[in-house]
């Protein structure tokens, strides 16, 4: 019986296949066509289907359009220069420059090969820095002249910045697709790739870094940028499994000690150098520099360099008038809340060579104080004229020295490079002698992402 199904199947199995072969060999070769065909397309189909990276990054801070970070300005365009890791200027959206008139006159030649992001050629009418002190001349499509008023060397690094059209427009790898605001302020921005519609970009502003942290706890945000730490609260983002964490050094900061030079007992330049051989060589919040400049700018000189010595520190406080007056020197510490450990640490440290010191937290950069530690932004130039000379507003220290008002007026105005070098070299001889500022470190910024 067994046998007998067995050979029933086969005989209609046979039968079928007779009866139907010829069609199900056509289908068979067309299966065959339609199988290499797919593959031999499969290079064109496969870019265009939607499967994009899509981004959310958290940032702490207040800005409005104007004022947006330079990270996120630098994706949507570039500038006509461009400030390399050394602060060398090499071209960007210019393909090169002359300059003229003693240091007064920029003539820029703008590359043909660089379009805007709506698919348009970059022209010299587009290019708007709105300079106050500066004449701009368009003598062709590709041609931009700035004249100045006086010579200033720097201007290189002023027109790194990025170059928009109307509308926010720029020649970058991403545009900007959606603005949300909140009054005169931006809640959020997305921007997406000008070469993948689908790799998109979102940039959250948060008003504390405890309201960003709880965003990406929350699972509101896929990165978080710009932390002093990995902590909230009592929970530590190196428990997660699924968070990466990367360290990053934020060499636009420097964090300082800054002192009143006015003051009665920190008049006295000794008593500063005393306060600055004391601090120590190594930081954990940030890598140690102890100079106005970082290690790889063409500007730093080396051979500044200042160890701790609390022996010699003590010397120069003995030395010290103001130091006869008291057996121990009490000094006010103000200092914004994100540096009041760095500032715990060096009141120990001052106290080993006899001085008492006491903190006290500011919102801000305070308009008097004794000692102050805070932080600056460095510009992608040597020049620091705004921060140390005499008759500037942001000279907080009330620092005043004749010889470092001329350096600081000749290096921006002196467009040789190797004339800089020697003003700047200079410059740090002098300014380190003097000690109006102790220069600490270069934070350590984290970022934290989800695997």
């Amino acid at each position: 019986m067994i046998v007998f199904r067995k050979r029933l199947l086969v005989w209609i199995v046979k039968a079928y296949i007779k009866k139907w072969r010829s069609r199900m060999f056509f289908f068979f070769i067309l299966g065959l066509i339609f199988f290499f065909l797919l593959l031999g397309m499969s290079k064109f189909i496969i870019p265009r289907i939607p499967i994009g990276q899509k981004e959310t990054i958290g940032m702490v801070g207040s800005y409005n359009l104007n004022t947006l970070p330079p990270s996120i300005l630098h994706e949507i365009s570039h500038g006509l220069t461009y400030v390399s890791s050394d602060w060398s200027i090499t071209p960007s959206v210019s393909k090169d420059w002359k300059i003229e008139d003693n240091g007064k006159t920029y003539v820029f030649n703008l590359r043909s090969d660089i379009k805007f992001s709506d698919g348009k050629n970059i022209n010299s009418r587009d290019i708007n820095y709105n300079f106050s002190d500066a004449k701009v001349e368009r003598p062709n499509k590709n041609t931009i002249v700035f004249k100045l008023k006086e010579s200033f060397s720097p201007f290189l690094v002023t027109v790194s910045r990025p170059v928009f059209k109307k509308g926010f427009i720029g020649v970058g790898n991403y545009k900007i697709t959606d603005v949300k605001l909140n009054g005169n302020f931006v809640e959020s921005i997305t921007l997406v790739s000008a070469k993948d519609r689908y790799n998109t970009k979102t940039y959250q502003f948060y008003p504390s870094v405890d309201a960003l942290k709880l965003s990406f706890l929350m699972g509101e945000i896929s990165k978080a940028e710009g932390l002093q730490d990995v902590n909230y609260k009592n929970v530590s983002f190196k428990d997660f499994p699924n968070v990466n964490i990367k360290k990053n050094i934020n060499y636009s900061q420097l964090v300082t000690i800054f002192y009143n030079t006015k003051d009665p007992v920190l008049s006295d330049k000794k008593i500063r150098n005393g306060l600055a051989y004391a601090v120590p060589d190594k930081f954990s919040y940030g890598v140690r520099n102890n100079n106005p400049y970082p290690p790889f700018s063409w500007a730093y000189s080396e051979q500044y360099m200042r160890e701790q010595d609390l022996t010699h520190a003590k010397l120069l406080l003995d030395a010290a008038n103001s130091a006869t007056q008291s057996s121990f020197l009490n000094l006010q510490i103000k200092t914004l809340t994100k540096y009041k450990n760095t500032a715990n640490d060096i009141i120990k440290l001052w106290e080993k060579i006899g001085i008492k010191s006491k903190i006290e937290i500011v919102d801000s950069v305070p308009s008097n104080f004794q000692v102050f530690i805070g932080d600056f932004y460095l510009p992608m130039d040597p020049d620091q004229y705004m921060l140390w000379h005499s008759n500037q507003d942001n000279n907080i220290t009330n620092y005043e020295n004749k010889r470092i008002d001329k350096l600081l007026e000749d290096g921006r105005k002196t467009t040789d490079m190797d004339t800089r070098k020697k003003i700047y070299s200079d410059f740090q001889k002098y300014l380190l002698d003097d000690s109006p500022a102790t220069f600490l470190y270069f934070p350590y910024e984290y970022e934290i992402s989800r695997k």
